[in-house]
């Protein structure tokens, strides 16, 4: 589902691999979020960047600069918010980029943050323009200007605000301007977990639960995470219950095993859409090259959920290349699929996996 000026993608909400964070999952996923830059798993590049920043900050007595954080969704971009915050000792503030749809909002919940406060705007990408230049004032000097009236009577006025730290989070950091780009003193980038990340992320999700987990059983649930904590995390509540009602109650490698293929989740963390795509690719059109409107209309997904949600862990995985001229499903991904790969003269004499 696309927003204002090219939106979050939104996967299916039922999807058990959806990184898009669930209303019924709030309070789970606010209770197993970590609360200090000591106790976030992965991330290392990140959390170390975040910990200078913070220390040197505090030794001067200064605001800390604006950071914008991007990557992929259900990486911990609200939850490093959250501890920069704690890290702090500020309070935080959260709000959204289409949840501001004026600019009076904005400037609404700029002059109520008290000094220090740290204010986080998720989908920051998706502000509306107008919006969006109130921003530069209030970031570089801290100060937004208002017009009164109308006409040749119309003046304007300038508010001071409390010196205040932005964090702003993006799934697209190219739809950011360059103006609102070039405000923040630090841009990041999460990239996905690895395993030992994933296994430790279970693990410690298991012991808050709380519920008995093997280590095997917690390998085999991180192995099928897509390096992704929020989806780790989901996994983890439906294989307990699983566990609650065909096992005893602890996690194993096989009763996870079970669990999760009763889920239609595999051994690499591919699903049912993720397989229709790359099914699509292969056997509709030849192994590709084919454009993302084509792939989206083959297998009714949004071609923006496909760019932001499927695509980047295909591509982690090499089961799929971004080529000049369209989508390519590699030798991986027929291997995965258990399919035979045609041969160059099969796909229109255009050379296969990619090779120009």
């Amino acid at each position: 589902m696309k927003g204002p000026r090219g939106g979050a993608a939104v996967p299916s909400p039922e999807r058990v691999l959806s990184p898009a964070p669930r209303v019924d999952e709030a309070p789970l996923e606010r209770g197993l979020r970590p609360r200090r830059l000591a106790e976030y798993i992965g991330q290392e590049r990140v959390k170390g960047s975040l910990e200078i920043f913070i220390r040197a900050a505090q030794a001067r007595g200064e605001v800390l600069d604006h950071i914008l954080l991007y990557g992929p969704p259900g990486l911990g971009k609200t939850t490093l918010a959250g501890i920069v915050a704690a890290e702090l000792g500020v309070a935080l503030r959260i709000t959204s980029g289409p949840a501001i749809e004026r600019q009076g909002d904005l400037v609404s919940i700029l002059t109520n943050l008290n000094p220090g406060d740290v204010l986080f705007i998720d989908e920051i990408h998706r502000l509306n323009r107008v919006v969006e230049e109130v921003l530069y004032s209030a970031m570089e000097d801290f100060a937004v200007d208002i017009i009164l009236g109308k006409g040749p009577a119309a003046r304007t006025m300038r508010i001071n605000l409390p010196r205040f730290t932005l964090v702003g989070a993006t799934t697209r950091l190219a739809l950011l301007t360059g103006p609102l780009r070039d405000r923040f003193g630090a841009v990041l980038r999460l990239e996905f977990y690895d395993l030992a990340a994933m296994d430790e992320i279970v693990r410690r999700s298991a012991a808050i639960l709380p519920v008995a987990v093997a280590p095997e059983g917690a390998l085999a649930v991180a192995r099928r995470s897509r390096g992704t904590p929020r989806v780790a995390n989901r996994l983890l509540k439906r294989v307990r219950d699983y566990a609650e009602v065909r096992g005893e109650g602890a996690i194993t490698a096989p009763l996870a095993d079970e669990a999760l293929a009763m889920l239609g989740v595999d051994e690499l963390g591919l699903d049912d859409v993720d397989r229709r795509i790359l099914l699509a690719i292969a056997e509709k059109f030849g192994g590709g090259p084919v454009g993302i409107e084509t792939i989206a209309a083959a297998t009714s997904e949004e071609p923006d959920t496909i760019m932001d949600v499927y695509e980047p862990f295909l591509i982690q995985l090499g089961f799929l290349q971004r080529t000049p001229r369209g989508r390519v499903a590699t030798e991986g991904a027929y291997r995965h699929l258990g399919i035979e790969p045609p041969t160059p003269v099969d796909a229109g004499q255009r050379p296969l996996f990619g090779a120009e």
